[in-house]
């Protein structure tokens, strides 16, 4: 038996009288590679928020190793969409890298030199060290995307959250990400990715979470990806092609 990371009991969100998660039962097991998939305003993201203490439920309990999250426990790192990032915030790469140190310093601590060269290890990981002095502003979706991952990883956290770390990004940062969760995994972490390309699910995870509103279906992607559980997820006709796939 694997120990649990992440455990929801009856979880219910509402957003002005509309329900965005309703009875989420769900866990996450220490160690899994696990993404969430569903289509837009299923509540994927609002799960992840949930998780973090950003969206406040009406009702239900979160636990992160069998205890009520605190964002002061440092155990979650979290890798917001792009979207709802300031790019225009007059701030440079290493600077964006090394704020992922800050909950591990003191109240009167600014980050020294040991911070700042831990930071360039974790954009080396990304290959991104070259780009260490350059407004985040003057980089490519993908490399945005990357720099933002390294703060995740300075943050050293035994979980690691997502929210579409793959999307606009290009082909090179797409198998550079993948390939270092993997690794992390394979470490240790228990890594969580809010995903949208259903082709790569079975290529890239270990576990999947189906979600629109209410929880379709969690587990292994062998077991619970299948064509039943993705029509139930999406209620949509132009996924054809790709439900065919699973067939073959």
């Amino acid at each position: 038996m694997k120990d649990t990371a992440i455990r929801m009991d009856d979880l219910t969100v509402v957003y002005k009288d509309k329900p965005v998660l309703w009875d989420v039962d769900w866990q996450v097991n220490v160690g899994d590679f696990r993404c969430i998939v569903g289509p837009n305003g299923a509540g994927k993201s609002t799960l992840i928020k949930s998780l973090l203490g950003m969206i406040e439920p009406i009702a239900g309990s979160i636990s992160v190793f069998g205890k009520n999250f605190k964002p002061s426990d440092n155990h979650i790192a979290y890798v917001p969409q792009r979207s709802g990032v300031d790019w225009d915030f007059p701030v440079n790469v290493l600077d964006v890298v090394m704020m992922g140190s800050y909950g591990k310093l003191s109240w009167f601590k600014s980050p020294g030199k040991s911070e700042q060269r831990k930071a360039m290890e974790c954009l080396e990981m990304l290959q991104m060290q070259n780009f260490a002095n350059r407004h985040i502003s003057q980089l490519s979706g993908g490399q945005q995307q990357r720099v933002f991952l390294a703060r995740a990883l300075m943050q050293n956290a035994p979980i690691m959250l997502l929210d579409e770390p793959l999307q606009g990004v290009d082909a090179k940062t797409e198998e550079i990400v993948m390939r270092l969760l993997r690794e992390l995994q394979q470490a240790g972490r228990t890594i969580v990715v809010v995903h949208h390309n259903l082709q790569t699910v079975k290529r890239f995870f270990d576990q999947v979470t189906l979600l629109n509103v209410v929880i379709i279906a969690s587990g292994e992607v062998s077991d619970v990806f299948t064509e039943e559980n993705v029509r139930k997820t999406y209620h949509e006709k132009p996924m054809n092609n790709f439900l065919q796939s699973l067939k073959s």
